[in-house]
């Protein structure tokens, strides 16, 4: 029996573990949103007229603002939202699944009524709100897809902060030092994938706990390069943190579309590496020798092992591309975006991007959606306090870490993790 067989049969033995079960965390999730829908509507009820702006200066067509009366939007999407609910209910009751349509359709009507209650009277911009929004999102898609990467390979990467801190620090300095923005990215990635190699060491080698591991090097990648900024960097910023930025490269034709054109085609080389390394890394996971591989020694190592797959080796080097992808994300913060390195700068979005990794349920596709959920509600947070909403600006703070929660516990329904991640191999 060949390795590629064999490996299949080993994912097939854990999938055929699962049993028929059911899980009311998705409907109930549902529910509460709809019922915080449905106060909105009525006793905390806004009257007046909201407005939504499709046209953007950049554009060569001129799209009208589009205004909706505010309450009775509020409450038809309310409806609306009950609807989908009980119907979601009602489908887990029956232990049949819910299709990824249905939290889709739910989110995308829950944040209208939201931002037509948040604007009543007032203006939404939508091409800078969407466009903002997928500008926040592209370091947790890289570091989204080095943790699904990781754990379907069986290591928990709880490590993906220290792994964009590493990476901004590294494309900072040296883009800084050359003036050549690909030799800072590729140091950003040699940087990532150094954090993941010390990961795979110890976590591999030396069979230490995989999560104290990550803790740890996300505590001693802070201390790092917080004193390297303020001893190196700060002593010359001139020659050590002052990196030239990716240029926005508008794609012919397509960046004139109304409303996504400007969004998605005219933006950074960055981005653009995003929409193509999610696809292949989607298409090879499932449908090439290297994914089933990976998905083998996550999932049934000792099965791997038998027919000939090497699990720890394999588990090394796909931790190493893992960091790799994650210090695209790191460079992101100073090559795409701010244009310098400042301590602590990611903020405690690698962990974000691991919540991710888990609302996505392992998957690259969903995990680049609820990263781009993540990256809308971090942006919503800011265009809520410029329309002047009547919600308390400490919550609004909270907001992208309420969204991360309620994704993660409630949205994600029933997940399952790789059989084998976070459990060392230890051969014989």
């Amino acid at each position: 029996m060949s390795a590629t067989v064999a490996a299949t049969v080993a994912i097939g033995a854990v999938q055929r573990e699962k049993v028929r079960q059911r899980s009311f965390k998705l409907p109930i999730s549902l529910g509460i949103v709809a019922a915080l829908i449905v106060l909105l509507a009525l006793p905390a009820g806004r009257h007046g007229t909201s407005t939504f702006r499709l046209a953007d200066r950049t554009s060569s067509l001129a799209l009208p603002d589009i205004e909706v009366p505010t309450w009775i939007t509020v409450l038809a999407c309310a409806i609306v939202l009950v609807v989908l609910a009980a119907y979601t209910a009602v489908r887990v009751s029956a232990y049949k699944s819910v299709g990824l349509w249905v939290p889709i359709v739910f989110a995308f009507v829950a944040v209208f009524a939201f931002l037509t209650w948040s604007a009543a009277d007032g203006l939404v911009p939508v091409t800078g709100l969407l466009f903002g929004a997928v500008s926040l999102a592209v370091p947790l898609i890289f570091g989204a897809l080095g943790g699904v990467i990781g754990e379907r390979a069986g290591v928990v990467n709880v490590a993906i902060e220290a792994q964009f801190l590493l990476a901004a620090f590294s494309s900072a300095l040296v883009a800084s030092m050359t003036g050549n923005v690909v030799l800072g990215l590729v140091a950003a990635m040699v940087g990532g994938a150094l954090v993941a190699a010390v990961l795979a060491l110890f976590a591999i080698r030396y069979v230490v706990d995989q999560v104290i591991v990550g803790v740890v090097l996300n505590v001693l990648i802070t201390g790092l390069t917080s004193f390297l900024h303020g001893a190196v960097m700060k002593q010359n910023e001139t020659l050590f943190n002052s990196p030239p930025r990716f240029p926005r490269l508008p794609i012919p034709v397509l960046h004139e579309i109304p409303v996504l054109g400007p969004v998605l085609f005219n933006q950074t080389l960055i981005v653009y590496l995003a929409y193509v390394i999610v696809p292949v890394v989607a298409w090879a996971l499932y449908r090439s020798k290297w994914g089933l591989r990976l998905r083998a020694v996550g999932e049934h190592p000792q099965a791997a092992d038998t027919v000939g797959i090497k699990v720890n080796p394999t588990r090394f080097w796909n931790l190493l591309l893992a960091g790799s992808i994650a210090g695209i994300g790191g460079a992101y913060f100073t090559l795409g975006s701010v244009g310098a390195f400042d301590k602590e700068m990611t903020d405690g979005l690698g962990f974000i991007a691991l919540a991710a990794v888990i609302f996505g349920g392992w998957d690259p596709i969903k995990a680049t959606l609820a990263a781009l959920l993540f990256g809308f509600s971090m942006n919503l947070e800011t265009l809520l306090s410029n329309l002047g909403s009547p919600i308390p600006g400490e919550f609004m703070k909270m907001l992208p870490y309420v969204v991360t929660v309620l994704a993660v516990v409630g949205f994600a329904g029933k997940v399952r993790a790789p059989a084998a991640d976070g459990k060392p191999y230890i051969k014989g």
